[in-house]
């Protein structure tokens, strides 16, 4: 099939796979690659094929970079002692108990270690899409794993094809590959997102802002490439460095720009690989002989489960070692939390690019080529993952009954009443820096005080509502139902008369009397062809300070205090006082507000 085709193929199977995902009820990602299996029935769509280097070169860089820019490098820290050794320990053991698997089926060692290499690391692209029900803590941990333990399978993978091909393999060499591969990695991940950050913070145009980030993880990724390092683990730390320097060096319209753009890339990038997965798995399947396959869905089903396995014993022997901060939790809720990881560890793009990087021919395997067995069983265990794991995955989350976690809210109020407070306390200076009138400022300081007020508000009334979760809990437990709740009928709002009473005497300023006000707010906008005005006054003189110098004066003011904010806000992130997604959630409101102050012309 042409390009085009191919194109106009893949967007209209992620349209029905969006519309037909609701109905359902199952996640996107499960969707398309069942209508991915469903395409590849049809010979002529099963011959697409899914180059490794597209995969490489332009799903994986804008995927990962996207997820490091959304990953916490708070978390990252705090969990170090967690994500290090799932990275890479676990990686390795998992890729050597596949491989044992293999042999024992009888794969050479060479192809067997392949295999092991491919299907070891979770993905990122993956967990992301279908692991957003975890719970937050559990889903960044997870996240973080999977962004950086490509790496270490990449140098597995290196190492299979080194003996395939008939390379000697020393205990030097390999510390040497692992050295390149990592530290080559972050020091590229680290010159590039430099040098962005040197180009982000010369220019302002917000085109030109959002085609450099564009570029970053595609530059890293190359540069890693050229000196032998990975290319995966550049792009992660090039992702989280631009994440965390990111509000200092773009403008508010960029960064709105980027947040509309970016998903939306990576959500078609991301349906596109799911689908072209499942039309992967028709090819394999049919290019392989009858006899072979049902020797290749044995290793398949043999090599989920070892994964399974290898994760849930690997979490249980390493879990005095990992550290923690905060209370211990009970050893129900800690054994259920493996079980619930186990399952949440999918596989997805990395696995299959590494499958279908094999050069075909390079290794020998007894009837079938070598490679199309590491394939074949790299697609199965992506399919199983997706479709199994995946489906399971909510029921096993009800299941675990893990403690809903209130750190991320509590995180935002505060941060949210701590920069109003900031605000509000440099009010005055701001006001007298930027000659703003006392009528001015004083409306700010009540707008001020009113959301500062239901900022307040909002956190008591969580903190009652938990407290009366806790109290209903309780009482079924009990059997004992609250008398207060039985028979009771919310009163009716105060504030209704008050409403109603605005509404018909507001102000128009043409000094007609109040019903007439009330009569002309409520004709309609057009009787006929007529446009009526609603609301006139005659009497403005604009050469009073009123209203266009009032307002020049409100939306001067508002903008200083939106950079007060910012700079409080900026100042939480570097204490460890509040997370860096607490940040992100409320910038993005910050830029927000900024926009409308300055409208939308901003953007050119």
């Amino acid at each position: 099939m042409e390009g085009l085709e191919v194109t106009v193929l893949l967007g209209l199977t992620i349209l029905v796979g969006a519309l037909l995902a609701p109905r359902v009820r199952l996640a996107l990602p499960l969707v398309l690659v069942i209508l991915g299996l469903a395409l590849g029935f049809v010979p002529a769509l099963r011959d697409i094929q899914l180059p490794p280097e597209t995969v490489l070169l332009l799903f994986l860089p804008v995927m990962l970079f996207w997820e490091s820019l959304t990953t916490s490098l708070r978390s990252i820290r705090r969990d170090f002692r967690y994500i290090l050794p799932m990275s890479t320990l676990l990686v390795v053991a998992s890729a050597f108990a596949v491989a044992g698997i293999g042999l024992m089926f009888g794969l050479p060692w060479e192809t067997a270690l392949i295999l092991g290499a491919a299907v070891a690391p979770p993905d990122a692209t993956a967990v992301a899409a279908l692991g957003r029900m975890l719970p937050r803590r559990m889903f960044m941990k997870l996240k973080a794993e999977s962004l950086t333990n490509d790496g270490t399978a990449l140098v597995l993978y290196a190492i299979g094809i080194s003996l395939a091909v008939g390379g000697h393999v020393t205990p030097l060499s390999v510390t040497g590959t692992i050295v390149v591969s990592y530290l080559g990695g972050i020091v590229a991940g680290v010159v590039v997102a430099y040098l962005g950050f040197l180009l982000l913070r010369a220019i302002s145009s917000t085109i030109v802002i959002n085609t450099a980030l564009l570029l970053i993880p595609f530059t890293a990724f190359l540069l890693a490439e050229l000196i032998g390092a990975s290319g995966v683990l550049a792009v992660v730390v090039a992702g989280v460095i631009i994440a965390y320097v990111s509000p200092r060096v773009t403008t508010a319209p960029s960064r709105r720009q980027a947040e509309a753009a970016w998903p939306f890339g990576v959500f078609l990038l991301n349906g596109a690989l799911f689908v072209l997965i499942g039309l992967e798995v028709q090819y394999v399947v049919h290019q392989i002989s009858a006899g072979s396959i049902g020797r290749l869905v044995l290793i398949t089903l043999a090599v989920w489960v070892a994964l399974l396995v290898v994760r849930y014993l690997f979490q249980l022997v390493g879990a005095p070692f990992y550290g923690r901060t905060g209370p211990r939790p009970p050893r129900g809720v800690r054994a259920r939390s493996r079980v619930l990881n186990t399952f949440a560890g999918m596989r997805g793009a990395v696995s299959l690019a590494i499958a279908l990087s094999v050069p075909a021919g390079a290794v020998a395997g007894g009837a079938v080529d070598g490679r199309d067995e590491v394939v074949f069983v790299t697609a199965g265990v992506i399919l199983l993952s997706l479709l199994v794991q995946g489906t399971m995955l909510p029921a096993i989350v009800r299941w675990a009954r893990i403690p809903a976690d209130q750190g991320e809210i509590e995180e935002y109020e505060l941060a949210e009443r701590t920069i109003s407070g900031a605000a509000l306390a440099a009010l005055n200076d701001l006001a007298a820096e930027h000659g703003v009138s006392d009528e001015v400022r004083d409306r700010v300081r009540f707008e001020g005080y009113q959301m500062l007020e239901y900022t307040n508000a909002r956190t008591l009334a969580r903190e009652q509502a938990l407290v009366d979760a806790e109290v209903k809990a309780l009482d079924a437990l009990l059997d004992q139902p609250d008398p207060l709740a039985a028979g009771t009928e919310p009163e009716p709002f105060e504030g209704s008369g008050v409403l109603e009473n605005t509404r018909g005497t507001e102000a128009t300023g043409s000094g007609e009397p109040d019903g007439a006000s009330g009569a002309a707010a409520r004709r309609p906008l057009i009787e006929g062809a007529t446009l009526q005005m609603i609301a006139t006054s005659e009497n403005v003189d604009l050469m009073q300070r009123s209203p266009l110098i009032r307002h020049e004066e409100f939306s001067r003011l508002k903008l200083a205090l939106l950079d007060r904010k910012r700079e409080v806000l900026l100042g939480l992130r570097r204490s460890g006082t509040v997370d860096d997604l607490v940040v992100r959630r409320i910038s993005a409101r910050l830029d927000l507000e900024q926009l409308r102050l300055q409208g939308l012309e901003e953007f050119d």
